[in-house]
């Protein structure tokens, strides 16, 4: 008798994962690409779309995909008009870089380097000197801000440079270590609202011949995880922060360039077994793995010492028709962290990177009771994620 072939489906090919446009239209060439243009050593203009200006400001609306902007024009009429201006009037988008999470695009914002090389390469990664997983967003537990990421921020360098730059954001984020490794340089100004924010913002830009500054918005994100993307609060508030952008564009002083952009999208993720994975009552995900990092759309799967083959084999197993599943070299050599990995970043990736294509989460209900039960989710290469808009005004 000849039994049949064990029908079990192909993983998804690695090759076909939308790498981010590290070195050509990322988060991590924004600014080195606008301090280049300000004269400012070493930095290199990186997105070729880009047009010089004596005084630059970025503005960073946290969650706000550019998928997401384009679908609710009535709730964004301004940023809606500005569409066809983003990335140098192509009306095309950028992409945030892998894992599309809030402190690895930050970090790349702030320091002009993709994660492979500053070293925040997801929400939580292990600490390979203590073997914890560290939350690069709280940054818990508490290690060396500077051993942690030594790099120097581009504020840094077009400070020394003499550009006069700052940063314009909630006052609870003034002494914060992602603030300090990612966005230090120039003078931090601290304001509550975001009519005051937009206001400084616009003081700052004027406050010097050649000026480079960074304001930020929070609220949008933290309405899509809590109710969704799609929901009345998500709709207010991109309804509010459309009101921010117009209000920053019409106080802009003379040579200003206003970029318009953000860390990451977003996408709704049903309640449902099929969507959800619960590694804390999956044993097959759960069998060799001593952590588990990233979050649910982001993986980093840290095995037990020698069982990484098998981790992997599993993993593949249980989700390649879903996520794409690499070791922790071939996510490497296929440029998902960038083009260059620090050795003190290399132990930090997991053994295992599982990115989601579907519309699927791996959450862990013990382990992040918090982050299981959002609504809205990002991290991964998809789209919907990755691609982040760059409008742009001018004065």
């Amino acid at each position: 008798m000849v039994l049949p072939a064990w029908d079990h489906p192909e993983p998804l090919a690695l090759d076909t994962a939308p790498v981010p446009e590290y070195g050509a239209g990322s988060l991590a060439d924004l600014l080195p690409t606008l301090a280049a243009g300000m004269a400012v050593p070493g930095m290199t203009a990186a997105i070729p779309e880009l047009t010089e200006a004596d005084r630059n400001c970025v503005f960073l609306i946290d969650g706000l995909g550019w998928e997401q902007l384009k679908a609710h024009p009535d709730e964004a009429p301004f940023m809606t008009s500005l569409l066809a201006s983003s990335r140098g009037g192509t009306g095309r988008p950028i992409t945030a870089g892998y894992p599309a999470t809030t402190a690895t695009s930050l970090a790349s914002v702030g320091t002009g380097l993709p994660p492979g090389a500053h070293g925040l390469p997801g929400y939580t990664a292990r600490n390979p000197k203590t073997g914890e997983l560290m939350n690069q967003l709280r940054w818990n537990p508490w290690t060396d801000p500077r051993a942690w990421q030594p790099y120097p921020t581009v504020f840094q360098l077009a400070e020394a440079a003499g550009v006069h730059t700052a940063q314009v954001s909630s006052p609870a984020f003034q002494n914060t270590p992602l603030t300090k490794i990612a966005l230090s340089g120039g003078t931090f100004h601290g304001r509550l609202t975001g009519e005051e924010r937009m206001d400084v913002a616009a003081a700052q830009l004027a406050a010097g011949d050649r000026s480079l500054v960074y304001t930020y918005y929070a609220e949008v994100d933290g309405k899509g995880h809590r109710f969704g993307v799609d929901s009345d609060p998500w709709r207010g508030q991109l309804m509010y922060v459309d009101r921010l952008v117009q209000r920053l564009a019409e106080q802009l002083p003379p040579r200003t360039a206003l970029y318009v952009t953000a860390d990451h999208g977003m996408i709704d993720i049903p309640f449902d077994e099929q969507h959800r994975i619960d590694f804390d009552e999956d044993w097959e995900l759960r069998a060799g793995v001593a952590l588990l990092g990233g979050e649910g759309r982001a993986r980093h799967v840290y095995a037990v010492p020698g069982a990484e083959s098998d981790v992997l084999t599993c993993w593949r197993e249980v989700l390649g028709e879903q996520f794409w599943v690499a070791s922790r070299d071939e996510a490497i050599a296929a440029g998902w962290f960038g083009p260059q990995i620090d050795e003190r970043v290399y132990a930090r990736i997991g053994d295992v990177v599982a990115a989601a294509r579907d519309d699927v989460l791996i959450t862990a209900s013990e382990r992040e009771p918090k982050e299981s039960a959002m609504v809205g989710n990002h991290g991964s290469m998809t789209s919907v994620e990755q691609h982040v808009p760059l409008l742009q005004v001018r004065s």
